[in-house]
């Protein structure tokens, strides 16, 4: 945003929100804490701590099951044994469109198949028309590679060439869990599928279009809805975006932005910034927000005393509202709101614009 261009919206803007800074008397010296913020803090990353130990708790427990579970599919490669006629072993590798070849049985589909249950259908074959009760095994002797990449608010970002079937929550323990600065939603997204997996699909069939999904990480994470942690297919992208930021101003501590996380209150935003300096008229605070019905900016007034007493309800914060807590006893919003912005334009324009 050009700095020139925005001089007009900023003397239109204060004159707006001089109408709402008015004097007071001073109110009871109160000042946040100073463990508070570091309390918050703490307890943000005791939550992220948690949540990353049930990601990789997950991951072992998937092992588990792995071999048991997994879905055949293209590049694999088969051991098939037949103990009662050992010329019907043999070692193959499942083609591109998800079939194996074998003596007298021909080609056969396997794909999205367990081991078990190919185990059972060439069983089923065999005796069928060749063999008595015959004895089969079916060893997946390697498994093909699929290349999964994670970006956004993890430990270890990157392109991860893994085998076999993956879930979300496997391949979030690979990339070292989360931040503590990630937001509340991760996005998968998935490439179109290829021709030879998609069959006879229609041209303007979903199959042929990318599609993307959206993850509840507090769902998946904390209330373990396990229906959320999907398995994962060749060239997918996991996405987690950082978290919005709130900005704090005026008679604070520690002004500056902060990260929202998945809940923020004002009273938080509070401890973040340091607590409330002596002078500051806490009972006059402002938080400028956009409108979310697109006409303008909401100016929400707040009495920070009243909610640390039990008086008031805390307010949830949203992304990019600015918070200003002016001086006690004088007409201050307008020049602390000006001072702030100033103070932090880098950080601030695209909120305001």
């Amino acid at each position: 945003m050009n700095f020139r261009k925005s001089v007009p919206f900023f003397i239109c803007f204060l004159s707006m929100v001089f109408t709402f800074s008015c004097a007071s008397s001073p109110p009871p010296k109160t000042g946040g804490p100073s463990t508070e913020a570091k309390m918050r803090e703490f307890e943000a990353s005791t939550r992220v701590k948690e949540m990353n130990e049930k990601i990789i708790a997950s991951a072992l427990s998937s092992k588990r099951d792995f071999y048991r579970d997994y879905k055949i599919g293209p590049e694999d490669l088969l051991e098939v044994s037949v103990f009662e006629e050992e010329k019907l072993n043999k070692t193959v590798r499942v083609s591109s469109q998800g079939n194996i070849s074998l003596p007298l049985l021909g080609i056969m589909r396997v794909k999205g198949l367990t081991s078990n249950e190919v185990e059972k259908e060439i069983r089923d074959l065999l005796a069928e028309k060749y063999l008595n009760d015959p004895h089969v095994s079916v060893f997946i002797k390697e498994y093909r590679n699929q290349r999964i990449s994670v970006m956004g608010a993890v430990e270890r970002p990157g392109t991860f060439d893994v085998t076999g079937q993956k879930t979300i929550l496997d391949i979030l323990g690979l990339a070292g869990g989360l931040r503590q600065d990630a937001g509340q939603l991760l996005f998968l997204i998935r490439p179109p599928r290829l021709e030879d997996e998609t069959g006879n699909v229609k041209k303007d069939s979903d199959d042929r279009m990318p599609r993307t999904f959206i993850i509840d990480l507090d769902g998946l994470l904390v209330r373990g809805e396990l229906a959320l942690n999907m398995p994962l297919i060749h060239g997918d992208v996991i996405n987690i975006p950082v978290s919005g930021k709130i900005f704090v101003g005026g008679e604070v501590k520690n002004p500056g932005g902060f990260p929202l996380g998945r809940r923020l209150t004002l009273s938080q935003a509070m401890a973040l910034a340091g607590g409330l300096k002596s002078e500051a008229a806490g009972s006059e605070t402002k938080i400028f927000r956009y409108s979310e019905k697109g006409t303008g900016r909401e100016i929400i007034s707040a009495n920070v005393y009243d909610i640390q007493k039990g008086k008031a309800e805390d307010l949830y914060l949203k992304e990019n509202d600015i918070v200003i807590v002016p001086k006690s006893g004088t007409k201050m919003v307008l020049n602390e709101l000006w001072e702030f912005i100033k103070g932090h334009i880098g950080a601030v324009s695209y909120a305001l614009f």
